[in-house]
């Protein structure tokens, strides 16, 4: 979390984290169409022709409390593909909180304990203790336990 009291702005960078298809890019987009448009930047996708993010999409939210101070969060999405773990790491380091989205099909419960764990693992790798992240879990459906 950045403060800059003489700007009286504070920025926050939220990252959502989870398997391959689970649906973080889908959420970011999902958000960009129903935020204000005086609120919101441009959502930026960088992704390949199959429609998977290769290294992060990002959507910058703005607003102004009624204190006056500036609030910017900056929302991530990591790619989910096992390949891609040093990206993850890298877009994960400096997170002041993470979304983890959960696949709600049952054949997907190894691939979401996994990133969970991965989760636990580089949030370690970046100095970020993972008892002292918040980290909100999402998933499709609650008839599973993932954790």
């Amino acid at each position: 979390m950045q403060f800059n009291t003489t700007n009286k702005e504070l920025t926050i960078k939220v990252v959502y984290y989870g398997p391959a298809l689970s649906g973080k890019t889908t959420n970011i987009e999902a958000l960009h169409l129903v935020l204000d448009p005086a609120s919101r930047g441009r959502l930026m996708n960088l992704d390949t022709k199959g429609d998977r993010t290769l290294f992060f999409d990002l959507l910058p939210v703005h607003f102004q409390t009624r204190s006056g101070f500036k609030v910017k969060i900056k929302l991530f999405t990591v790619p989910g593909q096992v390949m891609h773990e040093s990206t993850r790491r890298i877009v994960l380091a400096g997170a002041d909180a993470v979304v983890f989205i959960a696949d709600g099909q049952r054949e997907q419960l190894q691939a979401n304990n996994d990133a969970f764990a991965g989760l636990h693992k580089n949030l370690k790798a970046n100095g970020l203790d993972p008892a002292e992240t918040p980290v909100v879990s999402g998933r499709e459906t609650v008839t599973t336990r993932y954790f």
